[in-house]
């Protein structure tokens, strides 16, 4: 199963550290990709830049909208991600446990909807189903 490992982390946090420090945990996070790779369970990860440079888009009533920053106002703000391959949600959330900068922020783990997968709520059955639909 394939899981996306969302890495929050408030930014004030991050520029408080030293260079030193942030280098280290830069260093650790690469360590932990490349142990990923070496087991299989690695398929691709990046970071992403400051949550000062996001745009928002938004389409309501047929018209777009586009406004500067993040669509929610939170401490932390999405800093990058992980997707993994995991036996099942268990093994998804020991990997990412392991991921250094959980230890500075927090790491969402979620299945990705993918084709026979274990669809556990309502909606992402509908959304599975509305999928399928579309692709015949």
């Amino acid at each position: 199963m394939k899981f996306i490992c969302l890495v929050y982390n408030e930014e004030q946090k991050l520029d408080a550290l030293s260079e030193d420090e942030l280098g280290a945990l830069v260093g650790e996070c690469g360590g932990w990709v490349r142990a990923l790779e070496k087991n299989g369970h690695h398929i691709t990860s990046m970071g992403l830049q400051s949550v000062r440079t996001a745009t928002t888009v938004r389409r309501r009533n047929g018209k777009p909208t586009v406004t500067d920053g993040p669509f929610a106002e939170t401490k932390e703000q999405l800093g990058g991600f992980s997707l993994i391959d995991a036996r099942d949600l268990n093994e998804a959330l020991r990997i990412a446990a392991e991921l250094p900068a959980a230890r500075l922020g927090s790491v969402e783990v979620r299945p990705v909807l993918e084709p026979g997968a274990e669809l556990t709520t309502a909606l992402d059955r509908k959304v599975a189903a509305a999928m399928r639909r579309k692709e015949r």
